[in-house]
């Protein structure tokens, strides 16, 4: 049996001191969303006391669906290579990065400098995404949908490269009779679109999901906890949304921070997998097993 953790939208805080030369462009409406709306409804006292309880589960894998940081500014970025020095070795943690990773040109090459061995993996090529990391007969395929955008917006997008490069990568690892678990941060099922902060390219995708098949996909973005599925290939393939991992409980905007565990086996050639649902209620202040369910 395989344990994976699956955690996002960090959103590293407290907003360091910013000088005015550093909020050009996007980071100004960004900074003055965090001071009058974000900085209230996430805080790093929840995101640690997540953290601590999902250590404790002594999980195999660890899988972050992005947004470590608020504007990518350097001071961010290495905070959050920090972090993820905290959450684990490389060997046992895999990152895909969010919008917010890849808030300006040029954030998403540093993050990928800073976070090094976190962002990287197997590879067919020189392109950085998607990669490989096995665990076992587990296999983390880890996508990106981080682009800059402009203001007021928080889409992500999927191309035809990425696209391409995915359907081989998951037909060898379906060969090999592995499970498949795919990582990105926007969600790429129809019901969750929008025109501001949905994927470009989320047919493109879903395209690819059901021609050469995968056992679950996991994201993070809309700060809400969701089970969607799209059609793969023989099956329907379970999309698992979970809450950011630093919402406070008197948030109105966030579900409370979760995290998500999975318990994935193999029984003769079939696969099975159990997800339970950790964190905070709307009251109260304990972490809770919210739901438990198989969902393959």
């Amino acid at each position: 049996m395989i344990t994976l953790a699956h955690i996002s939208d960090l959103h590293l805080s407290p907003m360091p001191e910013v000088a005015f030369r550093d909020l050009l462009g996007k980071r100004l409406t960004g900074y003055l969303n965090w001071k009058m709306r974000r900085n209230e409804e996430l805080n790093s006292e929840t995101l640690a006391s997540l953290v601590g309880h999902m250590q404790a589960q002594s999980v195999d894998f660890t899988a972050v669906t992005g947004d470590l940081v608020n504007l990518a500014l350097r001071f961010e970025i290495e905070r959050a290579g920090r972090w993820l020095e905290a959450l684990g070795p490389s060997a046992k943690v895999a990152v895909c990065p969010g919008n917010h990773d890849a808030y300006v040109p040029g954030a998403l090459e540093s993050a990928q400098e800073i976070w090094g061995d976190y962002m990287k993996g197997e590879t067919l090529d020189a392109s950085a995404f998607p990669f490989v990391r096995r665990i076992g007969d587990m296999a983390i395929v880890s996508c990106s949908s981080a682009v800059p955008t402009r203001p007021f917006l928080a889409i992500g997008r999927f191309d035809e490269n990425q696209a391409e490069r995915l359907a081989r990568i998951l037909t060898a690892l379906g060969e090999a009779g592995m499970f498949r678990v795919v990582m990105i941060h926007h969600p790429p099922n129809a019901e969750l679109q929008h025109p501001s902060f949905g994927l470009k390219g989320h047919k493109l995708f879903r395209k690819v999901i059901a021609e050469h098949g995968a056992e679950l996909i996991l994201h993070g973005h809309t700060h809400r906890s969701s089970i969607h599925s799209i059609s793969g290939k023989g099956h329907e393939v379970p999309v698992v949304g979970v809450a950011a991992a630093s919402a406070a409980q008197g948030g109105t905007l966030d579900d409370p921070a979760r995290y998500n565990l999975f318990r994935i086996e193999k029984a003769g050639n079939a696969w099975t997998c159990t997800m339970r649902e950790f964190g905070f209620q709307r009251l109260g202040h304990d972490i809770v097993m919210r739901m438990q369910m198989r969902i393959s």
